[in-house]
């Protein structure tokens, strides 16, 4: 089969690696892909965003199947876009991808169908979400309402921060026309996982439980990212909880989809927070996560592509796949200044190192571009370090030493990422 990939980050060449191991895999191409990706397909410079283009693209080379790694596209309507040429295409209607792109949307949904969440009100003006803060109890959670690259969410303990929140959202546009809409919600205390499930419609498949680790500094301090570490499994969730989850979250999920009509064939994994209350949904993202993608994907043992066709075909009934039984745990080491406005062309060196260093350990690149033999940082989040062992621990060793291998001026990463975890 000939394959496009669409997407340029650490996820996009953890999904490139696995689908790489398919028999069934003639040609891959990777648009725009990274550094990583340029090693195991062609990558195209198309960026995820020109759906025209990559429309194009995919005609003229007979892409049997485009897989959409970002929420981005998704949001654009690559897939109805495709669709409509007779492509076949991975991923959610533009309607179906509203669960991600719109909180608010994402929020009506839950609430219409009885999927447990926060509560929360919707605002469109920045007066008259200052006025409801004076008076809310404390902490807030103030969240941009549409696409901010995983930052756009913003904790408020007292009133002076909830006020400069909403300020830099609504009025100064931090987070673009993604902050024009603002959703101020309760805080949920309780500790947080993530489950993916590929969803065809009519049947889901469950991915194994992961973790992942949003804020910036160790002992989650700072602000949030787009993910700094992940591990799977999460040590959170026994056979008892799973069973919950499904009844509370995915069955009614599912019967939403089918109620509202929500043409829904992708990957779908809601951010979960297991309260005192039992647990709730914090958010819905309509694609692969970032970086749980690596961590799943060192695990996963059967063919992806099997999967993800079975999911545009709606035949995931018939998929059983099979998952390592070992733990594996990623570290993000990222670029200086990073989640702000990062640094980039600093040379990275020790990639040959970590590498050789152990045969259960990957290098995933992100933010990372080739000149000739050099290697340098240009985004973010720059390199996933991914590792599998028998134990969490065991993984996070592998990984942590890996890392320290690596080097490039204003390097930062966590040091607790599945360090004194223990799975259930």
């Amino acid at each position: 089969m000939n394959i496009l990939l669409i997407g340029s980050g650490g996820r996009e060449h953890a999904l490139a690696w696995k689908l790489l191991q398919s028999p069934r895999l003639r040609k891959l191409y990777i648009a725009p892909g990274n550094a990583g990706t340029a090693m195991l397909g062609e990558n195209v410079p198309l960026a995820a965003s020109d759906t025209k283009g990559l429309l194009s693209f995919a005609q003229e080379k007979k892409i049997d199947l485009t897989i959409v790694g970002p929420d981005d596209p998704l949001a654009l309507g690559i897939v109805d876009l495709f669709e409509a040429e007779g492509l076949r295409i991975f991923g959610p209607s533009q309607l179906g991808a509203r669960l991600e792109s719109s909180k608010s949307f994402a929020k009506d949904f839950m609430n219409r169908h009885g999927i447990p969440t926060a509560a929360s009100k919707t605002f469109t003006t920045s007066s008259a979400a200052s006025a409801y803060v004076q008076t809310a109890n404390y902490p807030l959670v103030i969240k941009a309402d549409g696409l901010a690259l995983g930052k756009g969410v913003i904790i408020a303990t007292k009133r002076e921060e909830a006020l400069g929140a909403i300020h830099q959202s609504m009025d100064l546009g931090l987070f673009g026309a993604a902050g024009r809409t603002i959703l101020i919600e309760e805080f949920l205390s309780g500790v947080e996982c993530s489950l993916h499930a590929l969803v065809d419609g009519k049947s889901k498949l469950l991915f194994p439980d992961a973790r992942d680790h949003k804020r910036v500094f160790d002992g989650n301090r700072g602000p949030n990212t787009g993910g700094m570490g992940t591990i799977s499994p999460s040590g959170l969730l026994d056979a008892q909880v799973e069973k919950t989850l499904e009844r509370m979250l995915f069955e009614p999920l599912l019967r939403g989809l089918k109620a509202d009509s929500l043409p829904f064939r992708g990957m779908l994994f809601p951010g979960i927070m297991l309260t005192e209350e039992g647990p709730k949904v914090l958010e819905f993202n309509c694609r692969f996560g970032d970086p749980e993608t690596q961590v799943f994907l060192r695990r996963l043992k059967s063919d992806l592509l099997d999967l993800l066709e079975a999911t545009v075909d709606g035949t995931l009934a018939n998929e059983e796949p099979s998952w390592e039984e070992r733990s594996a745990v990623c570290i993000v080491l990222a670029s200086g200044g990073y989640p702000g406005s990062s640094e980039k062309g600093k040379i990275i060196q020790g990639l040959t190192a970590a590498q050789a260093l152990d045969p259960d350990i990957v290098l995933f690149h992100a933010g990372v571009v080739q000149e000739g033999s050099s290697y340098y940082t240009a985004g973010g989040r720059v390199l996933g370090i991914t590792a599998l062992g028998a134990t969490l621990q065991e993984a996070s060793q592998r990984a942590y030493a890996a890392a320290e291998l690596i080097h490039f001026e204003g390097k930062h990463y966590r040091r607790d990422i599945g360090v004194g975890i223990r799975t259930i």
